[in-house]
């Protein structure tokens, strides 16, 4: 690992650290991208299983010169928020197929989506959907129900191409930390929680 992404996953894990710069962490996260590309680095779904903490984003904006997306400035999130990100695999396992769940925690309330998830590794792609959305207060959950057509969505899920699905690239996975490219083109790095 890049001793700047390690530095930021330090800062991301341990109160003591201090925080690497934002641009340091985007140039650090582009040349593991490169490298992941040069090295054609290959990752399992097995290796994402578990829940982990989103730290670190990049924005994206659109640019009419450069026909194309072109990234924003990268910042830390505030740790009084928790956005958590977990893999979990099917009851029959299939080595690719799974559950993603993504929730956010403020204060005393948490709200969770999920749905169906599959990891392509010959490209470290991870397609997702969100179907299932979820409310808790105190650890009880107060809401469950399928969204936007979610049940039918979540039926075609493995029909559809991947570019009609949600995905990241992975192109970072260790047992510390996921970094990972979103369709849209922004990065974002994520440190392991370790709850599974």
């Amino acid at each position: 690992m890049n001793s700047i992404i390690d530095q930021a996953v330090q800062f991301l894990t341990t109160a003591s650290t201090t925080a690497p710069a934002p641009s340091d962490v985007v140039e650090a996260l582009l040349e593991a991208e490169k490298t992941a590309k040069q090295t054609k680095a290959h990752y399992t779904y097995s290796q994402l299983l578990d829940t982990w903490r989103l730290g670190f984003i990049t924005g994206t904006k659109k640019s009419r010169q450069r026909a194309g997306v072109i990234l924003g400035a990268g910042r830390f999130l505030p740790k009084l928020v928790k956005i958590l990100l977990s893999y979990s695999s099917e009851p029959e396992p299939s080595g690719d197929r799974g559950k993603m769940e993504n929730s956010v925690e403020v204060g005393l309330f948490k709200i969770a989506i999920a749905g169906p998830a599959q990891f392509l590794p010959q490209r470290n792609i991870l397609t997702f959907d969100f179907t299932r959305m979820q409310l808790y207060f105190l650890g009880m959950k107060l809401y469950q129900s399928y969204i936007r057509s979610g049940k039918d969505r979540e039926a075609q899920f493995y029909q559809k191409t991947v570019k009609d699905r949600a995905f990241f690239t992975y192109f970072l996975v260790d047992d510390r930390a996921i970094a990972a490219r979103g369709r849209g083109g922004g990065l974002a790095l994520w440190t392991r929680v370790g709850q599974s």
